[in-house]
């Protein structure tokens, strides 16, 4: 990031003179003509609500971040980024301060309907469900596995993409079903080439990278990798130093949120209270503080 702004926003409409097309929980999309314009709101969200107020700085370091990852992945797998300079803009937008670092000008790809889940380490949602199966979206795990513990080869377990609700984990089988035989290889060893890319170069920081997932295109019939890459709200960090077996370890993401809302009597079912300011000042922090240890070291 090319500096901190105390300014959040909660959309790019303002901002961004051209078409929206599709706005998401912290994403939208603008129409450019040959491109689109994938600008990232300061939205957060939990447990499938967007909250309020939104938090500074979580848009520049999920747009930064995906950028630093994607010009780091570039020679391992192509990307939709074209470019993420302001200045190339020229009137399309209407505040280039606050546009700066939350934007990248991408090539337009047909979206595989297919989440593709990379996980490492046994926590989470895979956790759940080994306790209940022995076994996480079809694959067979051995029995005595404790949570957070790390797979001997990293495993992939793909979600089909709902645009409303949930995404649905599904088996590799599924997902051959859905997409074909050949489709689904390729979109395996892409997923797992990444992640083991990044997992290694995390280490180096002092950050363990337990799972993630990623969205491909295609374009031309040529996988594309989209979206964003290697960020907190895509991945799951833990900072080295705290990883240990059969905890809940506390992740390097939007885990102030997850659990200020966890103690609260939220119903979940109803639209929740703003965030106390001390919730989210702890939240812009981390999102910078994970920037700054991957991006700078």
């Amino acid at each position: 990031m090319s500096g901190t702004t105390t300014t959040a926003i909660s959309s790019a409409e303002p901002y961004v003179k051209a078409p929206l097309l599709y706005k998401g929980k912290v994403r939208e999309l603008y129409d450019l003509g040959e491109h689109y314009l994938i600008a990232v709101t300061d939205r957060i969200s939990a447990f499938d609500w967007v909250l309020s107020p939104a938090v500074p700085d979580k848009g520049n370091v999920l747009n930064s971040l995906s950028r630093f990852w994607f010009e780091q992945t570039a020679g391992i797998q192509p990307n939709h980024l074209v470019h993420a300079d302001v200045d190339r803009l020229g009137e399309l937008v209407t505040d280039r301060e606050i546009m700066k670092d939350r934007f990248m000008v991408t090539k337009k790809a047909q979206r595989i309907d297919i989440e593709c889940v990379v996980r490492g380490y046994i926590t989470g949602g895979g956790w759940r469900q080994y306790q209940q199966t022995g076994e996480v979206n079809g694959h067979k795990l051995p029995e005595g596995m404790r949570k957070n513990e790390r797979f001997p080869q990293p495993i992939f377990t793909p979600a089909a993409k709902n645009d409303v609700g949930h995404d649905e984990d599904i088996s590799i089988e599924r997902m051959t079903e859905l997409v074909g035989a050949e489709l689904t290889q390729q979109l395996q060893e892409k997923s797992i080439r990444l992640y083991e890319f990044a997992r290694e170069f995390c280490e180096t920081r002092g950050i363990i990278l337990a799972d993630t997932k990623f969205e491909f295109g295609l374009i031309d019939g040529e996988i594309i990798l989209i979206d964003e890459i290697f960020t907190p709200d895509s991945s799951r960090f833990w900072d080295k130093s705290k990883y240990e077996l059969d905890i809940e370890i506390d992740g390097m993401d939007k885990e102030p949120v997850r659990t200020y809302l966890s103690d609260t009597d939220w119903d979940k079912n109803s639209e929740p209270d703003p965030l106390p300011p001390h919730v989210v000042e702890e939240t812009s922090r981390r999102y910078r503080d994970i920037y700054n240890r991957l991006v700078q070291g």
